[in-house]
Parts: C-alpha cells; structure tokens; sequence
C-alpha cells in the first residue's frame, strides 16, 4: 500500500542529505546534520483485507463495493397470487330453468289444447332419446343397435298406445323387436346377439314405457292426470335434493350415484306423498286424498330406481350425459330418467283407484 494513503509526503530534509550533485540547502541543512537524524516513525503494515485491524479500529469499509460479485442483488418481487375461483355449480342454473321453463310451457299448451300435438312431443321425445342412447352406445361400447326401426317403430308404439291402450303398445312392441332382428341382418354376423340385445332393450326402455303416458292420456281426464304425473316426479326430484343437501349424510348407492343419499330419498318419499294427496284429491275424478299418499310412495320409488337406472347405464358407458340438445339439462334422456319409469307406476295405481 502506498504510504500517501495514511498521510502527506514528507519535506526535504526530514529524510536526510539531497542527492549528490544538488546545490545545500543553506544553514538549517548545516544545522540538521551536526544533529543525529530523527529516525522514521514506524508504521504498521495495514491487512490487504482491513481485516481484524479495522475491525478493532471500527474503522468503516470502502463505501462501494470492491466487485461485481458483492453487488448485493435486490430479490425479486414476488408475482401475485392469481385471483381465487369462484365455484360453480356442475350446470348452467340460468340455462336449466330457462330450458325448463321453455319445456313446460310446450307440454302444458299441448296437453291442454289438443291432445294429438301433446302424443306428437312425446314421440319426438322418444325418438331424440332413442338416438342419443343408440349413439353412446356405438360410441363408447361399439354396439350397433339398428336406428332406423328404432326410431319408426318407437313413434308408431306411442301412437298405438293412444289409439288402442295396452293391447296396441304390446303389438308394436313386438313388431318393432323384430323389425330390429331383420334389420341387423343386412350386415355382417359379428356382434348380431349383442346389438340385437341391445336395440330390444332400447325398444322396451325408452318408447314402451312412454307409451304409458300417452295411455293416461286417453282417459276423459287425461290431462289432469298427465299433470299429475309430471308435477309428482318433479317435487319427487325436487324433495331428493332440497332434503338431501341440506341434511344428507348416509349415502344412498355410493358405488352407482355418490350424491344421492338416504335423508334425500326420505325427502323425495315426503314431498310426493303429501304431493300426491293435494293432487288426488282436487285434481282427478272420484280421487281420495289417502289414494294420492299411496301413489305419492310409489313414484319416489320408481323415480329413484329409474335415476339410478340411468345413472348405472352411464358409468358403465363412462360418461356424464346422455347428450347436449338441452343447455344446462345434457340431452333428452338425462330428464327421461326419472319418468319412463314412473309412468307405467301411475297408471297401474290410477286404474286401480279410480279406473281408466
């Protein structure tokens, strides 16, 4: 370290004679060197480092840094949290009232105005319903279950079922399972038991059992008791849900449907019944209040048997709905569930309540 760093230079003469050849300096030279010369103060060496030295002199440190390596980095600020979800419902709540909405004013103006309009939505029901199981099955299993006779014999099994009751459904019932044993026929064998399995099984579950809606229709009160039947499997539903996310606990058939459970079916059983009675005994013709309790039992049951129902055919296919026709609902055969099944339940107990 250079020793201008600790003080100024020294001046002449502190450091003893000029150099050879220089002119003297005058009497103080002459007077200095009969003197003995002072010697030099003697100047600790200073640590490369400043080390324990300044630290015992609390000497502070250069005030910039020595190396880019001791440039202190300022962190990085931290990005901000992303802004929380919002959970939604699994549906559009709008859509699916809307869509509701919509669906009960086309029923209640055809059920009320002219009863051949109302049999006509019922086979444009069945046949949307029938394509749209049909296409999930091919889709996701590879069964080619005939559309084609499906779709014509299913609206003419609605149809008959209107004009000639019981006798005329079982007739096209028939008809239409063999239509799809000859129809399969025109390709090749592989797979014909089990895609004709399944096109029977389709003919049965979807337009026979809607036949017996249009069978309640051809009673003098047909459309009261058409709306009944309605009204009772909607507050069935209703009654599941309500009781069910407010107080359900004990799940119901976890391994088929996790979220219905048991305090909901109990909702659904009440709901009905007291349902039921209101509507037996101001609604239907020589109906009696503890008839409608009776029929209000019956379709929470098979209201719940026919959503499970469903609900099994769809997790063995690995799907949520059944289509995307109805915004906020899936397709047509996610509402049937619930009332194909119903419907042979409430005619059978109207006949034998009141007659047909």
């Amino acid at each position: 370290m250079n020793d201008s760093s600790w003080g100024t230079p020294p001046t002449a003469g502190y450091w003893g004679p000029p150099d050879q050849g220089a002119a003297p300096a005058g009497p103080a030279y002459d007077e200095h060197e009969a003197q003995q010369t002072r010697p030099m103060p003697i100047v600790p060496d200073e640590p490369a480092d400043g080390g324990d030295q300044d630290a015992g002199r609390g000497a502070a440190r250069p005030g910039g840094p020595l190396f880019r390596d001791e440039i202190p980095q300022e962190p990085m600020p931290a990005a901000p949290p992303p802004p929380p979800q919002k959970k939604r419902a699994g549906r559009d709540l709008r859509a699916a009232i809307g869509v509701g909405l919509g669906l009960g004013a086309v029923v209640i103006a055809s059920l009320f105005i002219v009863k051949a309009v109302f049999v006509g939505v019922i086979a444009v029901a069945v046949v949307v319903g029938l394509w749209e199981l049909t296409s999930r099955l091919a889709e996701k299993k590879g069964i080619k279950a005939p559309l084609v006779p499906l779709a014509v014999g299913g609206a003419a099994m609605v149809v008959a079922g209107y004009v000639r009751g019981a006798e005329g459904a079982w007739v096209a019932m028939a008809l239409t399972a063999l239509a799809v044993l000859v129809w399969r026929m025109t390709e090749p064998p592989e797979g014909y038991l089990r895609d004709v399995t399944a096109g029977v099984f389709a003919a049965f579950y979807v337009p026979f059992l809607a036949t017996f809606v249009a069978m309640l229709l051809r009673a003098d009160d047909g459309p009261q008791r058409v709306l009944m039947f309605l009204v009772l499997t909607v507050v069935s539903d209703t009654g599941a849900y309500a009781v069910g996310w407010r107080f359900g606990t004990h799940k119901l058939a976890p391994r088929i449907s996790p979220g219905k459970t048991r305090e909901g079916l109990f909702g659904a059983v009440a709901f009905s019944m007291v349902a039921g009675a209101l509507c037996m005994q101001f609604m239907i013709d020589d109906g009696i209040w503890w008839q409608g309790l009776l029929l209000g039992l019956g379709v929470a049951a098979s209201a719940t048997l026919g959503d499970l129902g469903e609900s099994m055919i769809k997790r063995d296919l690995g799907i949520k709905d059944m289509g995307t026709l109805l915004p906020g609902h899936g397709g047509i055969m996610d509402r049937l569930d619930s009332l194909l099944p119903t419907a042979p339940v409430v005619w059978l107990l109207l006949v034998l309540f009141v007659g047909s």
